[in-house]
């Protein structure tokens, strides 16, 4: 195949991708839909149900019965240098109608104190571009990879033209089961998802910055999610904090927007004991920035009275806006105040 030809083989692809992203999302067009089609498109697809049984390795692998499904992987980082940086990589697996196509979308994110850098990468399914194996594990889209022995230990590897990252990650705990056993409602009317996470690594490596490389060290989760329909109709998106706590203790928090509120809480304690709390964390936010031409909260109060937690969460960088198909933001933060620690929040839907 010549150049041309390639050229033009790519082309093809790239618009087949995107029909089917298209297709996958023509009915979130409506006001109310939530943030990305998530609030509907189920009929036909597998949904979670409690009292989930796990299997494993084989449930680290993909679950095509059900419509969506992600492995998302975020980093809060020191450099040799003293600053503070923060590394996002997700791979997300949709289907579009029961027993049909699949296509999947990978997302690149580092903040530094003073930039953020994103990309994405689209592909469709059954062509070898994208996929998961569970075993040794492995989950790519073209050469962005998250892959190793197992889950205990894995090298992240991903790169754009404007910056990249090496990291190797070490578990040093055991995976946690957010909700009642990893069935994780989302919403009084019984949305839901499976959601379990590793959120115990070590973390060490590279990263390729426009200005030279940077070595880091920090602290890593992974979430590992899927569901057919995981919000309301009426949800338009979530803010989800990850905190890594001095001390070793980790907090996972979120609160769904639109329609009738719904707050979520999971404290794993350093041994990975996870209790789960409904309606119990306090999410205010206190400062907003506008972020390309958006009003998004970048400092938050995060309370937790069960716990005695009550802490301020500030965004690194508060212009850590992923341009990609579906923009958001995503970015590392600290929390200062009867706890302190650093993690990640993500907040989706604010249009």
């Amino acid at each position: 195949m010549n150049a041309r030809d390639r050229d033009v083989s790519h082309a093809k692809h790239l618009a087949a991708v995107l029909t089917l992203f298209a297709l996958l999302l023509a009915p979130a067009a409506a006001p109310a839909q939530g943030f990305a089609g998530l609030g509907q498109g189920g009929v036909g697809f597998a949904m979670p149900e409690p009292s989930p049984r796990f299997r494993f390795p084989e449930d680290h692998g993909a679950h095509p019965e059900f419509r969506i499904e992600w492995w998302y992987l975020t980093a809060v980082l020191r450099g040799e240098d003293g600053r503070d940086y923060g590394a996002q990589w997700t791979l997300f697996r949709s289907a579009l109608a029961p027993e049909g196509p699949q296509v999947w979308m990978g997302h690149f994110g580092l903040t530094t104190p003073d930039a953020h850098l994103s990309g994405e990468r689209l592909a469709r399914g059954g062509v070898g571009q994208a996929g998961v194996e569970p075993a040794p594990f492995a989950a790519w889209i073209d050469d962005w990879q998250l892959a190793g022995p197992s889950l205990d230990r894995l090298a992240l590897s991903a790169r754009t033209d404007a910056a990249g990252y090496d990291l190797g990650l070490e578990a040093t705990g055991p995976l946690v089961f957010h909700g009642d056993g990893g069935f994780s409602a989302k919403s009084a009317s019984g949305q839901a998802s499976l959601y379990y996470s590793q959120p115990f690594y070590e973390v060490s490596g590279t990263l390729h910055l426009p200005g030279g490389d940077v070595a880091v060290e920090g602290q890593g989760w992974l979430d590992r999610e899927w569901s057919s329909q995981p919000l309301e109709g009426d949800q338009e998106g979530w803010d989800w904090f990850s905190l890594h706590l001095e001390g070793g203790a980790k907090l996972m928090a979120f609160r769904l927007r639109g329609g009738t509120p719904f707050t979520y809480a999971s404290w794993i304690e350093p041994d990975g004991t996870l209790t789960p709390l409904y309606d119990a964390v306090i999410l205010e936010p206190l400062e907003v920035a506008e972020v390309e031409g958006r009003d998004v909260p970048v400092r938050w109060r995060l309370a937790l009275p069960e716990r005695d937690l009550d802490v301020t969460v500030s965004a690194v960088n508060p212009d850590s806006w992923q341009a990609t198909l579906f923009p958001y933001w995503e970015g590392p933060v600290t929390a200062e105040g009867t706890h302190a620690g650093r993690g990640f929040l993500e907040m989706t839907g604010y249009e």
